[in-house]
């Protein structure tokens, strides 16, 4: 399955989880910067406020693109023991400390220093552009759980038919529009256009959702 952008991907995936989850006290959780076109779709058809989950990447030092680890602004790392073991362990510390504090930049920039909304139980849906190696979305996975949610919903495009197993097991349910056995190797792979999401796309999406959000419910 292609999607011809996050837009579309995401207004698809709105109407897969309005069937459930339209009107439920809950809150969408994106991880920036792609996850927040989709997210800001699943928002609006849920009538649910949309904040971030701020999951760093942690990549190979001889190729950054693939994912030996992740986290988020709090708690350990998520990781892939294998790989992590065959890195200088000076280096993998330095490169936690060194994302750590890019989420806690990106949560400041993109939110304005507001504090997370809390999904104390809520159901907490969770959403990405598409899922690769995992680790991101494990992050913010265990992000929620700290946070107390009642539910905890993961809400993706396409995400690798192994990686969907592990996660139906984690979460209280996955969402997902297609679940490759033969994954194509990137997320982009599954967009006709899949262009970088700026921080201030970021930006005027949050205060465009939570406004029309707040609006229709008062």
């Amino acid at each position: 399955m292609r999607f011809k952008d996050r837009a579309e991907a995401g207004q698809k995936l709105a109407r897969l989880l309005a069937t459930t989850y339209e009107h439920e006290e809950g809150v969408v959780y994106a991880l920036p910067r792609g996850g927040v076109v989709l997210g800001a779709e699943i928002a609006l058809r849920l009538h649910m406020p949309l904040d971030l989950i701020v999951a760093r990447k942690i990549g190979h030092p001889y190729n950054p693109e693939y994912a030996i680890g992740a986290v988020t602004e709090g708690g350990e790392p998520v990781v892939n023991a294998d790989e992590v073991a065959r890195v200088p362990s000076g280096w993998f510390h330095a490169q936690v400390a060194a994302e750590r504090r890019e989420a806690r930049r990106r949560h400041h920039v993109y939110l304005d220093g507001r504090a997370p909304l809390s999904s104390h139980g809520k159901t907490a849906i969770i959403v990405d552009d598409g899922i690769a190696t995992g680790l991101t979305m494990e992050a913010a996975i265990r992000e929620l759980r700290r946070r107390d949610s009642a539910r905890i919903v993961v809400a993706v495009p396409v995400v690798p038919a192994d990686t969907a197993t592990t996660f139906a097991r984690e979460v209280d349910e996955l969402v997902a529009l297609d679940i490759p056995e033969y994954y194509l190797g990137g997320v982009g792979a599954y967009y006709e256009y899949f262009p970088q999401v700026t921080d201030e796309e970021v930006i005027a999406l949050l205060r465009r959702v939570n406004g029309t959000v707040t609006a229709s419910q008062t």
